[in-house]
């Protein structure tokens, strides 16, 4: 498995059969989940790491404007720069205000293998 990279399950699981803990299978989904979590984390959520995340659904109660949206997406992508960056690189953040969420979406290239991907999300109050 040349291409393979090594990634533990999140949240840690064990893995019954072999008894050990479980890995995850999918590089991809393990990477999307990651900048899942910077994204709904807020800063000083972390005890041990009180300036992780971003914050994303404090930004739900701002007003929907472009100004807003623009704050947005600089602060994420930032956030999933300075947390990720050697993982992936961002290289296009969308945000969309709507009534009671927020469009999020995230251009980047998974730099293990230089694979474009993109990242949907939506949040909700």
């Amino acid at each position: 498995m040349a291409n393979s990279i090594f990634s533990l399950q999140y949240p840690l699981a064990v893995d019954g059969g072999l008894g050990r803990l479980a890995i995850e299978r999918d590089y991809e989904a393990h990477v999307e989940q990651m900048m899942r979590q910077v994204l709904l984390t807020s800063p000083g959520e972390r005890v041990n790491r009180p300036d992780f995340g971003c914050g994303v659904r404090r930004l739900l109660f701002s007003p929907n404007s472009d100004v807003n949206a623009t704050l947005a997406q600089v602060t994420i992508f930032q956030a999933l720069e300075r947390w990720l960056g050697t993982v992936l690189q961002v290289q296009e953040v969308r945000v969309t205000p709507q009534d009671e969420r927020l469009d999020i979406e995230i251009v980047y290239v998974l730099k293990a293998r230089q694979e474009n991907r993109y990242l949907n999300v939506e949040v909700r109050i």
